[in-house]
């Protein structure tokens, strides 16, 4: 066989969601690299990672748009991939969008088999055909550690009387994503539990933070009772993380909250001015307390 009808079978296996397929076209030790694999892969690294996709995108499917031979060992190949989002992705639902991605791979055959395959696409592409943000910054400059946050809310607008704190530091990606995990499974869980308010998540450097707003210091005691807040304080003490700690900090003193009247532009107290301006106009709705 050629190398372009060696390249066929490659992404016709790939078409029907079949790794062992996809290896059986690859020699022994052959390699697969895309800018997602940090490095190359092969055997059964390459078929997990294959396997991963379809769980995220179990519809997967590769339109070759062109297709060409640059040199008597080596096949470049233009392709669009396609999928729809049924399964989670870095632990989070499933969208159920779609997706269309751009990208090149340069196939390299000897003997019959290919011995690397080298994959060329847009990263940030597929996060945001999901809806997902992408942030590029630095991890540190100077004094300034950089990272991401989220943020559940009952919508309450409570003025909360307790703040619940967890700080843990993991030791490594794995550990980021299991806290990760059960964090917004514990979120979830205290949308419904008695005098919670609002929850603030935040990943910073080696630290992982969360801030959890109460309607008064016993209310986050109901935690400690079970629910997953129970089994990942059992992961804490069977080794997840380096160090932590948690405390409930009472506030010393919440001062007003200030709106600007639509009408007159002009900042007003809109507890004290029972949210009317001077000006005789409503105000705008005060920012949540946390």
């Amino acid at each position: 066989m050629t190398p372009l009808e060696i390249a066929t079978r490659y992404f016709d296996a790939w078409n029907r969601r079949d790794p062992e397929a996809v290896l059986a076209t690859m020699a022994a030790g052959g390699t697969y690299a895309d800018p997602t694999t940090n490095g190359p892969l092969t055997g059964d690294a390459f078929a997990a990672y294959m396997n991963g996709l379809f769980s995220v995108f179990p519809d997967t499917s590769f339109e070759v748009v062109s297709k060409g031979q640059p040199a008597e060992d080596l096949v470049a190949a233009q392709w669009i991939m396609r999928g729809t989002n049924h399964g989670s992705m870095n632990g989070l639902p499933p969208t159920g969008k779609s997706i269309e991605l751009f990208g090149a791979d340069f196939i390299r055959v000897v003997d019959g088999k290919i011995c690397s395959v080298d994959g060329y696409f847009d990263t940030a592409v597929i996060p945001r055909q999901l809806g997902l943000q992408v942030v590029v910054q630095p991890n540190a400059i100077g004094p300034f550690t950089f990272g991401t946050s989220i943020r559940v809310s009952t919508g309450k607008d409570t003025k909360p009387g307790a703040f619940s704190v967890t700080a843990l530091q993991p030791r490594n990606a794995d550990e980021v994503k299991t806290v990760s995990n059960l964090s917004r499974q514990v979120a979830m869980e205290m949308l419904s539990a008695p005098g919670f308010i609002a929850f603030v998540g935040v990943t910073v450097g080696d630290r992982m933070l969360t801030i959890s707003a109460w309607e008064d210091p016993q209310a986050p005691a109901q935690l400690m009772r079970g629910g997953t807040h129970a089994e990942a304080m059992k992961h804490f003490w069977s080794g997840l993380s380096l160090s932590g700690y948690t405390s409930v900090l009472v506030p010393e003193r919440t001062n007003t909250r200030w709106a600007r009247c639509p009408a007159c532009g002009k900042m007003a107290d809109h507890a004290k001015q029972s949210g009317n301006c001077e000006c005789g106009s409503p105000l705008m709705d005060p920012i949540a307390y946390w």
